[in-house]
């Protein structure tokens, strides 16, 4: 019974958002580009949910052994997801994406998009390092765990800025869980503790 409430309540706060923003007033005016470049955003946002969940072991029913390949696989499909949100919006407007990308942009939401993206595509790299290479584990996780904390605040920020197709009170709502979410993982897992009694003579 344990397990069912928590996936039903997961399914909910990811799919909540999703199908708000979908009957948001705003789609009327949108051109279709744009309509898939912003649920892009969307999808990747709510998928930010499953990685602490998955490499905290929070998840019931999944093996530890299939926690962090399905942590790399979601981390894909985030990067996926940002990708086709940046590309649609590039389409519908190449020179707003270009201050953007280039923090230029006057709007803070843009810089928050713009360090959430980088931080993502940072992190997918030492992910491939992780699985690849032979990383100092400590420094490994001292650098992913700072990535996750940029990814996750500039998210939310960024969602919360923009006066779009999500709905205000579900995006604040899945934000909140998600940092949450990821906050309770980072103090349990103690990648900085770690490092600093490993620095300790």
């Amino acid at each position: 019974m344990r397990a069912l409430l928590i996936w039903a309540a997961l399914c909910t706060a990811i799919a909540v958002p999703i199908i708000a923003a979908a009957f948001s007033p705003l789609l009327a005016w949108r051109e279709p580009i744009y309509i898939a470049a912003g649920f892009a955003g969307i999808v990747g946002m709510a998928l930010m949910l499953l990685q602490p969940l998955l490499i905290g072991g929070r998840l019931p029913g999944i093996r530890a052994s299939d926690n962090r390949r399905l942590h790399l696989w979601i981390g894909v499909l985030v990067v996926t997801a940002v990708v086709l949100h940046v590309a649609g919006l590039w389409i519908t407007s190449p020179p707003d994406v270009i201050d953007v990308l280039l923090f230029r942009s006057p709007a803070p939401f843009g810089i928050w998009g713009a360090l959430a993206m980088w931080a993502v595509f940072v992190s997918a790299a030492l992910g491939l390092w992780r699985v690849h290479g032979r990383p100092q584990l400590h420094v490994w996780r001292i650098a992913h765990t700072a990535c996750a904390i940029l990814i996750v605040s500039g998210t939310i920020l960024h969602a919360a800025m923009i006066e779009g197709t999500m709905h205000p009170l579900t995006k604040l709502l899945l934000g909140a869980v998600i940092f949450a979410a990821t906050l309770h993982v980072i103090i349990e897992r103690k990648a900085w503790a770690r490092l600093v009694r490993q620095r300790k003579p």
